[in-house]
């Protein structure tokens, strides 16, 4: 087929679309092979196109596209794969990014691990603006830049060159051999990146793996309006120019009790890695040469796992300590315990935890938390150990009060963030936002220094979706609780044999209404080898029965705070992917949504209880 032939399929494909590929951030989860997670969309589409096929129900039936969670998605799949038959490119070279930034952080990041120098040229005038200091001080990277009129100015360099441009084009872009990668940028909206050359192939998958941890893809709004500009070979702007930014800062300082800025990125890890990169930066400014100790629990999500390790992969001065938080182990002895050792070493402790931890729901003894938090350390030579900064994730609980004045972790330095792809949008964007406690307000700038310099703040669309979602979260976490309260309750006098982490009476009474619990089945075999099998088998049954008895509702999938359904995960193969075997969890965590057919889900458990 012709290039003209692309073009014109891809806007049949966009006329006939499913609502799902732009409303939601994830489509048809009960179709999502996870070993094939990179390919299937686009070898399904392939065919598609080679058949001329374009209809609804074709692209209904299409399997959720790559790494959904990070918005790898089908629109900017389709994307992808427009442009990559455009330029003669396999589709696995091209990547697009929300941000502008990333695509070359993300090169500089392979090149430091593999002691390669950079040379970055650009013509797109806005990336004056780009502070390159401190992407060399806080990041380490090794590079050199300089802007140029246009292509024909770059010259031949030891090491990758990168350039980058404005383009309106999507059939011109310069690949000249010169040219390892070529960034096109695209003002409010975010960039492409293609890959150049067989030698640079082995770059491909490290640079998914940082749209991934640090940032995402081309939101499905922003892929949308490019794909459009696409196919009628319109220069690209954004169509949506209000925003509700102030509406949403003020929403999330009241939800969270807290006055100071709130920070927006576009997704749950793209806070975090500001978060992260914020405090380094702090840290190498008022604490020079001393070490940085993250401290982070090794079952927690393994978004967070991961990228807190890529984070000190990429500096000699950060360390990541284990935390134990869950089973045996306390959150409240296992941080004083640590933080009694870093304090004796004279290093920085930033500790990122979850409450209530992932998967086990667990919730330490908050009063506890707050003196071991606030007590006094000294060092070996007996001077005053620097407190530490509590990073606090409370996405599984983001009604609860941590921050504001007189509530319980007021007086330590605390940053709280969550993921809004869960309960502050209810699945309609990723877009995570945080805030600080007043003692921690100065870190702020910090990092939104970082959230900028890597442009993942959220994008206008994201920000509306909140500003429609905020206000009715809360009402929402309220009634999925009710929900997965009594679901809980049945399944205790259903199978009282097996075992269910989840709030208590009393904790929900305090305020901790989280609507997802973990369950341990019974299990039988002769040996502990014989036991675990068995279990594992016994998960995946009760999974696949609940997804074909309730296809409409139950899904297989680590979604939290939906607006409807139930949802269904083995942590340790879905959000403890990264997390050492030893700490994974191989229970079922189900999740549950106000909106559900909660008799229904009842019935088929109770199927379930007479099959065993």
């Amino acid at each position: 087929m012709t290039n003209h032939n692309i073009t014109t399929y891809i806007q049949k494909v966009l006329d006939n679309m499913p609502k799902d590929w732009l409303n939601l951030t994830t489509h048809r989860l009960d179709i999502y092979n996870e070993e094939l997670a990179k390919t299937e969309f686009i070898n399904e589409i392939e065919k598609l196109y080679i058949a001329g096929i374009s209809s609804n129900e074709a692209l209904q039936n299409l399997p959720t596209a790559y790494d959904y969670i990070r918005l790898g998605h089908p629109l900017s799949c389709v994307l992808e794969w427009g442009i990559a038959k455009q330029n003669n490119l396999n589709t696995e070279n091209v990547i697009c990014f929300s941000s502008k930034t990333m695509p070359i952080l993300a090169v500089l990041r392979a090149n430091l691990l593999a002691n390669k120098a950079t040379h970055i040229y650009y013509s797109d005038k806005d990336f004056d603006n780009v502070n390159f200091d401190s992407i060399k001080q806080v990041y380490g990277y090794n590079f050199e830049v300089s802007f140029i009129e246009n292509a024909t100015q770059i010259r031949e360099n030891n090491g990758s060159t990168i350039y980058i441009s404005k383009n309106d084009d999507f059939t011109a872009f310069q690949l000249e051999s010169k040219i390892d990668f070529y960034v096109s940028t695209y003002a409010n909206l975010g960039s492409i990146l293609l890959v150049n050359g067989e030698k640079n192939k082995s770059y491909i998958s490290e640079i998914q793996h940082v749209r991934r941890r640090e940032s995402v893809a081309l939101t499905p709004s922003n892929s949308l309006t490019v794909l459009q500009d696409f196919v009628n070979q319109n220069s690209v702007s954004s169509t949506e120019n209000s925003s509700n930014k102030e509406t949403v800062k003020a929403l999330v300082n009241t939800v969270t009790g807290t006055t100071g800025k709130a920070l927006f990125g576009s997704s749950g890890l793209s806070i975090q890695y500001a978060i992260m990169m914020g405090l380094v930066h702090d840290a190498q400014e008022n604490f020079k040469d001393k070490a940085i100790k993250f401290i982070v629990p090794p079952n927690c999500y393994g978004g967070t796992n991961d990228q807190a390790r890529r984070v000190a992969a990429c500096n000699k001065n950060v360390e990541i300590v284990d935390l134990p938080v869950d089973g045996n182990h306390d959150m409240v002895s296992s941080i004083d315990r640590i933080l009694n050792q870093i304090a004796s070493e004279d290093a920085i402790p930033y500790i990122i935890a979850e409450i209530p931890t992932n998967p086990r729901v667990e919730v330490p003894d908050l009063e506890k938390l707050k003196e071991v938090l606030t007590k006094k350390r000294e060092t070996e030579n007996g001077d005053l150990a620097t407190d530490p900064v509590f990073i606090l994730d409370q996405t599984f609980c983001p009604n609860f009060q941590f921050l504001g004045d007189g509530k319980i972790l007021s007086n330590c330095r605390t940053i709280a963030y969550a993921s809004g792809s869960k309960f502050p949008s209810g699945g309609k964007c990723t877009a995570g936002y945080c805030v600080a406690n007043k003692k921690a307000q100065s870190l702020i700038e910090k990092i939104e220094l970082h959230l900028t310099l890597c442009d993942n703040e959220a994008t206008t669309h994201q920000y509306n979706i909140l500003a429609e979602q905020l206000p009715s979260m809360n009402k929402r976490i309220v009634e999925a609780y009710k929900n997965t309260r009594e679901f809980v309750h049945f399944i205790e006098n259903t199978l009282p044999e097996a075992k269910i982490n989840f709030v208590s009476d009393e904790l929900a009474n305090q305020g901790f209404t989280p609507s997802v619990f973990s369950l341990d089945l019974p299990t039988k075999g002769a040996t502990p080898e014989e036991k675990e099998t068995y279990k594992r088998k016994l998960n995946l049954k009760l999974i696949n029965l609940m997804i074909t008895e309730i296809p409409n509702e139950s899904k297989f999938c680590v979604s939290y705070g939906q607006l409807k359904g139930c949802y269904w995960t083995i942590p340790a193969t879905s959000t403890q992917g990264t997390t050492k075997e030893g700490d994974k969890d191989y229970i079922v965590r189900a999740s549950l949504s106000p909106n559900l057919d909660l008799e229904l889900h009842k019935k088929v458990f109770s199927e379930f209880v007479a099959s065993l």
